[in-house]
C-alpha cells in the first residue's frame, strides 16, 4: 500500500533540519517565514531568549491589500517587517525560509527585505 504525502508534515521535516543549523540571537535574530493560504507572516526571533522582537503579517488590519497570499502581498509584508526592524536598530539577520523552497511568495518578501536594509 502506498502511503498518502503530507505535504505539511515534509515541510515540517524540512523546517526542523534546517533549524537545527540556524539560531536567532539579540545581534542577529531569525527572520522567519511561514505561509498559509490565506496570509503570509514574518516575524523576528531571538531564540536565546525566546522573543519575538518585531513582526508584520497580511493579516493585520489596516494592511494596504485585500489579498494577502500573492507575491504582491508577500513584497508589502517584506517591507513592513524591514521597516519594523530598522525601528529596532536591527540590520543583520539569519534567514529561515520555513521548510518552504526559496521561491514564489518566500523569494519575494526575503528580497524586498533585502532591498528594504536587512542584510541576510
Amino acid at each position: 500500500m502506498i502511503a498518502k504525502i503530507d505535504k505539511n508534515k515534509m515541510r515540517q521535516k524540512r523546517h526542523k533540519r534546517v533549524r537545527s543549523k540556524i539560531s536567532g540571537t539579540a545581534e542577529r535574530p531569525r527572520l522567519n517565514v511561514y505561509r498559509s493560504n490565506q496570509h503570509i507572516y514574518a516575524q523576528m526571533i531571538d531564540d536565546n531568549k525566546q522573543t519575538t522582537l518585531a513582526a508584520a503579517s497580511s493579516n493585520e488590519s489596516g494592511f494596504p491589500m485585500e489579498r494577502g497570499s500573492n507575491i504582491d502581498a508577500a513584497v508589502k509584508v517584506g517591507e513592513l517587517v524591514a521597516k519594523r526592524a530598522k525601528d529596532k536598530n536591527i540590520e543583520n539577520v539569519v534567514f529561515d525560509r520555513g521548510g518552504y523552497l526559496y521561491h514564489g511568495r518566500v523569494k519575494a518578501l526575503a528580497e524586498t527585505a533585502r532591498e528594504n536594509g536587512l542584510q541576510f
